[in-house]
């Protein structure tokens, strides 16, 4: 029996699955069993969809649109070379439908044949009469060759189209960050909002864009129609609560922040930010408390065991820093900025071997900081091992061959070293580069002040650059 057109797409996939329970065989038009396919893929049960192309195609055999769907399914499945050969007999059938062009473009697609997939994809354009589909894979194949502006184009026609879709939105303003335009995606969300004044996702983006441009009275305007637009918008509380952190109104950034945990469950990064302000403010306990929520409601998060990190460096509690820190490499053994962290909290509590291999970690990860060759090399001096001191400061001259910082710390190891010559040869160095930050050899290594041959060069320095 058919169903009566009137009966709603729901009533057909009830009516499908209480067939598949009786093993009664019910009659269904073959747009009754699209849309009772199409209900599966959407609610990704791939098994029942292939029921229902099983059954519609013994039904409806010369369906083209059923078979179309079997290939979807099997381009979704990876059974690319049987995809391609049924779409190679539809062609023969129906050489004008879109769609055949659509699916043999996910195919391409799938194989990172993306040049391709945007030729049949535009074949396809040619064909439809609804190319609103068409526009949005066309802008992802785009974003696939990170052909930023083409991509873009694509997704604003789709919002063009139609202006509720929000997905689409969200492309174009990618596309404008990953462009750097920050100002363009200011343009276009602003002309958006003329059209759709109370759009809370245009206003949050908005809101985004000033946020990153630092124009913070900005930015807080547009999260406050956001919240206008939709009272229960979790994003625009929480990006609300980081322009007043900005603006160093920590109180009332902690409301916001409370407010995305009484609309919605506990996270992580909320409890973060809440401790991060409770800090600002002198509320040492308080900030301790959340930083611990923070690592509690997400043990994962990195971040948090490095708040509590640096909660307990600031009160030169390292043994407990060193603890926390380790966490956080656990979690992210390959972040540069942990490793340096760790080597300082162990410089700190003068396990120089292990401050050492840190330091080494630090710099194999990348991180080629200024800062980091100097105390490095620090460590090293005070684990007496100076020549592997001389050799660090040499790799970070190859980074900073202008650094005065560098030669005056060169010329106090290779005194410690009693290599005279070449303390002699860095110091001149140093001195001809900056004469005024002559201060930190002076600190650092006053033990050799006492050489009159250090205050003959300094001398005759001093009276070259008068």
């Amino acid at each position: 029996m058919a169903l009566d057109s009137s009966e709603r797409p729901g009533q057909s996939v009830a009516k499908f699955e209480s067939m598949l329970k009786t093993d009664d065989i019910y009659f269904f038009d073959a747009e009754d069993f699209e849309e009772i396919i199409h209900h599966y893929l959407n609610h990704g049960k791939i098994a029942l969809a292939k029921k229902a192309i099983k059954i519609g195609l013994r039904q409806h055999p010369g369906s083209i649109e059923l078979k179309l769907l079997e290939v979807e399914v099997l381009v979704f499945e990876n059974h690319l070379e049987m995809a391609e050969q049924l779409l190679d007999e539809l062609q023969l059938l129906d050489a004008h439908n879109e769609e055949i062009y659509i699916q043999r473009a996910n195919i391409h697609s799938k194989k990172d044949n993306h040049e391709a997939a945007v030729l049949l994809l535009q074949k396809a354009l040619e064909l439809a009469e609804n190319s609103f589909d068409i526009h949005s894979l066309l802008g992802m194949e785009y974003l696939f060759m990170d052909d930023f502006k083409l991509a873009q184009k694509s997704f604003m026609k789709c919002v063009n189209f139609d202006e509720q879709d929000y997905s689409s939105l969200y492309n174009v303003i990618y596309c404008f960050e990953f462009l750097e335009d920050y100002d363009g995606a200011i343009h276009y969300l602003n002309d958006y909002l003329e059209r759709n004044p109370y759009c809370e996702v245009a206003w949050h983006q908005l809101g985004k864009q000033y946020f990153t441009k630092e124009m913070y009275p900005e930015a807080l305007t547009a999260f406050d129609f956001a919240i206008i637009s939709d009272d229960s918008f979790i994003g625009a509380y929480f990006e609300k609560g980081k322009v007043l952190e900005k603006l160093g109104k920590y109180k009332e950034a902690i409301e916001n922040y409370e407010t995305t945990v009484k609309i919605e469950d506990p996270t992580s990064h909320a409890y973060l930010r809440i401790g991060k302000c409770h800090e600002k403010l002198g509320n040492d306990e308080m900030a301790k408390y959340y930083y611990y929520q923070t690592v509690h409601e997400d043990p994962l998060l990195d971040k948090g065991w490095l708040a509590i990190t640096d909660f307990y460096k600031r009160q030169h509690n390292y043994k407990k820093a060193l603890y926390y820190i380790n966490k956080a490499l656990n979690i992210d053994g390959e972040n540069p900025h942990y490793w340096k962290k760790c080597a300082l909290i162990n410089a700190c509590l003068k396990n120089y071997e292990q401050a050492d291999f840190a330091f080494k970690q630090t710099v194999e990860l990348g991180n080629y900081e200024l800062e980091t060759w100097l105390h490095w090399a620090d460590v090293l001096l005070k684990n007496d091992d100076v020549q592997a001191g001389i050799q660090i400061l040499a790799q970070g001259k190859e980074f900073y061959p202008e650094s005065a910082e560098i030669q005056y710390k060169m010329a106090g190891l290779y005194l410690s070293a009693q290599d005279m010559a070449n303390a002699r040869v860095s110091l001149r160095e140093a001195l001809n580069t900056d004469l005024e930050k002559l201060y930190l050899f002076e600190k650092e290594f006053a033990q050799f002040q006492h050489l009159d041959w250090i205050h003959d060069i300094i001398s005759n320095c001093k009276r070259a650059s008068r």
